[in-house]
């Protein structure tokens, strides 16, 4: 979960008890919201296979970086101990050493082959979507996301604004990471998403999917999750975009096909139905 600075206005900063109430409501509230216990120092659980594969070359990232980091502290009380003044009064002059160049050259290129072969494989894995059973389009605006769903099945596009502390405590929803029309995607479905931003450089991010995606004004980037398990998950923009960047959230429903199929028949009467002249919002806006 991401946690952001307020931008600065007050109307949204709880004192000291309410500030402990809310992270309360927050560790108790939905599926995603049980992942995050006090004191945590580690990632949400994944919900899709891209975050699964961060996680895992973090975790073999992190037992490398600790490898070396003992390795140098090691090597570092050795010579502090042995080539301490009091042991050898007159130090030696040492120019040259063939076998210890070659190793700390080697070595450290071994490491980092270790290292750059599992991260291509993950950067290739996120960069190849596979075939999209949904696309949903998300649009930065500053300070909300327009959200456009094309295609035959839905065909039609919704803003979604964050809550204000009263109506997300009233709906059992986070603070700052509620919103009013939250998204819907089917689980165990490839979701791409393509992203543009309306007037500044906006993030698309959701931790738990391991999707971080830049809208930005006169480009479509795109990504993809599969989420592997229903549920509500909450991200955030992730770019700073202005004074109100730390107020517009995202919420993901991650629902069953059933479920999904009834959102989609009661979002096509409720939102406003996409032009049939592809003149949609992130083309036009690609387009300038």
């Amino acid at each position: 979960m991401f946690v952001n600075n307020p931008g600065g206005r007050n109307r949204f900063l709880p004192n000291v008890g309410t500030a402990a109430a809310a992270f309360g409501a927050l560790l108790a509230t939905g599926p995603a919201m049980a992942d995050i216990k006090p004191f945590q120092t580690g990632f949400q659980e994944a919900a899709s296979p891209v975050m699964e594969q961060i996680e895992a070359f973090h975790n073999e990232l992190f037992w490398i970086i600790t490898g070396v980091s003992v390795l140098v502290l090691v090597l570092l009380a050795i010579v502090i101990w042995k080539f301490r003044a009091t042991a050898n009064p007159v130090p030696s002059k040492v120019h040259h050493n063939t076998l210890l160049e070659i190793a700390w050259t080697i070595i450290p290129v071994i490491i980092l082959v270790v290292i750059a072969i599992p991260s291509f494989k993950l950067l290739y894995f996120e960069a190849a979507i596979p075939k999209p059973d949904v696309t949903i389009r998300a649009i930065g605006k500053q300070w909300f996301w327009t959200y456009e769903y094309p295609g035959q099945a839905a065909n039609f596009t919704f803003d979604s604004l964050h809550l204000e502390d009263a109506a997300a405590a009233k709906a059992g929803k986070p603070r700052l990471l509620g919103v009013d029309n939250p998204l819907y995607v089917p689980v165990n479905k490839v979701i791409e998403i393509e992203t543009a931003g309306a007037d500044v450089i906006h993030s698309w991010a959701m931790p738990q999917m391991g999707v971080k995606m830049d809208a930005v004004p006169g480009r479509i980037n795109h990504t993809w999750f599969k989420a592997t398990k229903e549920g509500v998950y909450y991200g955030e923009c992730s770019e700073l975009c202005g004074a109100s960047h730390a107020f517009m959230p995202i919420e993901l429903h991650v629902v069953s096909d059933a479920d999904y199929a009834v959102w989609l028949s009661a979002s096509k009467k409720k939102f406003t139905a996409l032009a049939d002249n592809a003149g949609d919002a992130v083309t036009h806006l690609a387009s300038k």
